[in-house]
């Protein structure tokens, strides 16, 4: 709802139409949710460690290539860190990443809790993909999760959007027959939606943030997806590690 809020909204096509404000008051909500995720989702030290590596890294990789032709190189590592880490962990990593990013580049705005939860999304689904399926064809799957990734973020992006980027249809104004119609039924809308959807972003942005996932996951994935499985498994290790040692030190035989 609060993305597709456009498509939900009635309202008379002479009334002002505000941007949905009220839906910043889930940033503290999305914030709550990472740190439940952290404090109850089993992460340890060491995990918490690799998340702040990778959403520093993310803020930093999102800081230089953002604004260039679609050029994003936020959400390969976001994919291959879900995969690695699971559902959690991605979307937990998705929010962080976008919220660090917004912070170092003054991106802070009404966009934002729908950036991060978008992004979460991302990771979380990452996380979900079937875990049978390795070696050359786990990279083909994440390939093809990477570029579908890709126009589902703009997609939603756009949704909330599209209203205040393409302006509002007025009776009596010039406007696009792609704007947004105040009062106009679900589906007109939704076709405005889907055609603006399909000569914009889908032949720029999403496209080029497409092209990035595919060329990143397939020639820097295996690399990264060992070495992040390497970091995982040192993590498991010592936890199991740190617990039998309390098992074996704490109770004793009269």
């Amino acid at each position: 709802m609060m993305l597709g809020w456009p498509l939900l909204l009635e309202a008379d096509p002479t009334q002002r139409v505000d941007p949905p404000f009220l839906f910043l008051g889930l940033l503290p909500v999305i914030l709550a949710v990472v740190l439940a995720e952290i404090s109850e989702g089993g992460m340890d030290a060491r995990v918490l460690a690799i998340l702040g590596v990778l959403s520093a890294v993310n803020a930093v990789l999102r800081g230089v290539s953002a604004g260039t032709a679609g050029l994003e190189l936020v959400f390969f590592l976001l994919i291959l860190g879900g995969r690695v880490f699971g559902p959690g962990f991605g979307f937990v990593l998705g929010c962080t990443s976008l919220f660090a990013s917004a912070l170092m580049t003054a991106g802070v705005g009404p966009w934002l809790p729908f950036q991060m939860l978008v992004a979460g999304w991302v990771g979380m689904f990452a996380g979900l993909l079937p875990r049978r399926v390795s070696g050359r064809w786990e990279i083909v799957m994440l390939v093809a999760y990477g570029v579908l990734a890709a126009y589902a973020y703009g997609l939603l992006m756009n949704l909330w959007g599209w209203p205040f980027i393409l302006g509002i249809q007025v009776p009596g104004q010039d406007s696009t027959d792609l704007s947004y119609a105040p009062g106009a039924p679900l589906l007109e809308n939704l076709h405005r939606f889907v055609v603006y959807t399909l000569l914009t972003s889908t032949g720029g942005w999403d496209t080029g943030r497409a092209i990035t996932n595919a060329l990143a996951i397939a020639l820097l994935g295996p690399a990264v997806l060992t070495t992040l499985r390497r970091a995982a498994r040192r993590a498991r290790v010592e936890r199991r590690g740190a617990v039998s040692s309390r098992d074996v030190a704490g109770p004793t035989l009269p």
